[in-house]
């Protein structure tokens, strides 16, 4: 009787109900097309934006406007005339001298007479625009002559700057990055050198090595070098200097070359 009842039960009991299957394949297509429409739809956009970055700009175009501006202002800013002419090669052994020195009229007394074109040649160091224009026909030539008095001002105004407190520091910082360069004599040992000029009136004699150890002058080693004139430097500048740091004078060399032949010392009086 009991498992009678048990069967009984079982079956009364309503089967759970069934989802429809038309339902469900409904959706199961809806997820299926739905997904590769949005990964279509990346990848369309990642395609696009690789093409405008390969792709060049059109001219006239604001893309090309954009691109000449962020040009432009990633090759820096203009340099001052001191500074791209110190930049020059062969002008190594030259500071840059400050600004208001140049603008002190007292520190250029007697210069007006040794520069021609005095005027201009002092707005192009000072990158100032000329108060009196510069005549329409000048020709390339006569320009030439403008710079060249430019730089014959700068480099007299040189001469007197670095005897000043200023400049001989500036000198003294290149002096210990060894930008003079060193001593060709082998029992100086690699001392570092000083530039001096022979004469301190303009064209009197080009720049030279001056060895603090052996108190020599030398030929530069760059030829660009040894075509800058000695007034630039002046005759003054390496004497003050050791004068000025103590420190940066050496010891005299204790030893000196003596020349031999097979090995006996060669008398004195032998030509």
């Amino acid at each position: 009787m009991r498992r009678g009842v048990a069967d009984n039960t079982r079956s009364v009991n309503p089967p759970p109900p069934s989802v429809p299957t038309s339902a469900t394949n409904t959706t199961k297509k809806q997820t299926v097309t739905t997904t590769p429409t949005t990964t279509n739809n990346n990848t369309n956009n990642k395609n696009n934006h690789s093409k405008k970055l390969l792709s060049p700009p059109v001219p006239g175009s604001e893309e090309e406007e954009e691109t000449d501006i962020s040009s432009s202002s990633s090759e820096g800013e203009d340099i001052s005339w001191i500074s791209w002419f110190c930049g020059l090669r062969g002008n190594e052994l030259l500071c840059e001298v400050d600004e208001d020195y140049i603008q002190d009229d007292f520190n250029l007394c007697g210069l007006q007479g040794q520069v021609p074109r005095y005027d201009h040649a002092l707005d192009i160091i000072l990158d100032n625009d000329p108060l009196s224009p510069l005549p329409a026909d000048m020709d390339g030539e006569q320009n030439n002559e403008t710079e060249s008095a430019a730089e014959l001002l700068y480099g007299l105004i040189h001469a007197r700057y670095i005897l000043t407190h200023k400049g001989l520091n500036a000198m003294h910082e290149k002096y210990k990055r060894v930008e003079f360069g060193r001593c060709a004599r082998v029992s100086c040992s690699g001392q570092p050198c000083l530039p001096v000029g022979t004469s301190d009136i303009p064209r009197g004699g080009s720049v030279k090595i001056y060895c603090p150890k052996c108190e020599d002058i030398y030929f530069p080693r760059c030829k660009h070098q040894s075509n800058m004139d000695g007034a630039y430097i002046g005759t003054t500048f390496p004497h003050l200097f050791l004068m000025t740091y103590p420190s940066a004078k050496p010891a005299k060399p204790v030893q000196t070359y003596v020349p031999r032949i097979f090995g006996f010392k060669v008398h004195k009086g032998v030509k």
